[in-house]
């Protein structure tokens, strides 16, 4: 169970979320590059300073979220008597499971405007890179094997993962997290 937030840790997240939720409105209504910080503080009605407070770039609005920590804490958490990838499986089935419909929705806004704006496909890029050696590193760590023996199994895993992006941006009724969790069991040697 999460421990229970304090009421300034609780209104610091709802104004960090009403700004990336009023960034993602603009973006989609007037495009990436034509919307300004400025305009995402006015719709968010905090100061402009206020967003940098929280996001630090303006690609941070897209780029930015809760998820990896999640993952990385379930994924550290995994009975140890798991593989790596079932570990990995189990992990993200925790944390995409836990996304109500709006978090989904938000999600798959974030990934067309990634996908579609080459500004943020590099700094996601970059982030994906970070993401996949912090599994890596969990994931050597749970099995007491050296990084390399885990590396092409996460390779893999983010390979699917990205696969799936470019899917769910074109089809966002996709079932992301029941997509993700049956693409992943194609890895596995047993199946």
């Amino acid at each position: 169970m999460a421990p229970k937030q304090g009421l300034r840790e609780l209104k610091k997240a709802r104004t960090r979320a009403a700004i990336q939720k009023e960034a993602l409105r603009l973006f989609r209504e007037r495009g990436y590059e034509a919307t300004t910080v400025e305009q995402v503080a006015q719709a968010a009605e905090v100061a402009h300073t206020t967003v940098f407070r929280y996001f630090p770039t303006k690609e941070d609005l897209v780029i930015s979220d809760e998820a990896d920590p999640l993952v990385f804490a379930s994924l550290r958490a995994q009975p140890p008597d798991l593989t790596p990838l079932q570990a990995l499986r189990a992990a993200l089935r925790d944390v995409l499971g836990s996304f109500t419909p709006d978090d989904l929705a938000a999600g798959h806004d974030r990934t067309v405007l990634i996908l579609s704006v080459p500004a943020l496909r590099g700094v996601a890029f970059g982030n994906f890179i970070d993401t996949m050696r912090t599994v890596t590193v969990i994931l050597a760590d749970r099995t007491g094997r050296p990084e390399d023996d885990v590396r092409t199994l996460t390779g893999a895993a983010f390979g699917i993962m990205l696969d799936l992006m470019l899917r769910w941006s074109d089809d966002p009724a996709l079932n992301l997290p029941e997509a993700l969790d049956k693409a992943l069991a194609t890895l596995d040697p047993a199946q």
